[in-house]
């Protein structure tokens, strides 16, 4: 398991982000929001991840770009914590609903509760 985020690994489908939306479930640990929806891709990839940052709340683009990096970072040193410990495909998108500049240090904290509380869900959804 390496840790990178290659680009087939990258969430760019407006179909499928739009069925993320409308049928996935979710997962937050303030400031961050996962929207999951477990489909299957023919790329052959067992992740997609997206990440976005709200303009409303971070007029500049410069912001909105940093926090994005900091979280595409946060996710692509946590991926074998969800990598290894899930069954089948997955989109994720990751949502930073806070009004603050966050800190790689928070984020990092954050991704791993979410990464648990999404094993947990699932595992609790799978064995019903």
């Amino acid at each position: 398991m390496s840790f990178t985020l290659p680009k087939k690994e990258k969430l760019k489908s407006k179909k499928l982000i739009e069925q993320l939306f409308n049928e996935g479930k979710s997962v937050s640990n303030y400031p961050v929001k996962l929207v999951y929806l477990k489909c299957v891709h023919e790329d052959g990839s067992k992740l997609k991840i997206g990440v976005t940052a709200s303009k409303r709340n971070f007029k500049s683009a410069v912001k909105r770009n940093r926090i994005k990096r900091l979280m595409r970072e946060c996710y692509r040193l946590n991926k074998p914590l969800i990598f290894n410990n899930i069954e089948g495909d997955y989109a994720f998108m990751f949502l930073y609903l806070g009004k603050d500049m966050p800190t790689y240090e928070h984020l990092d904290i954050c991704f791993k509760q979410i990464f648990k509380k999404l094993l947990t869900k699932e595992s609790h959804e799978n064995l019903n």
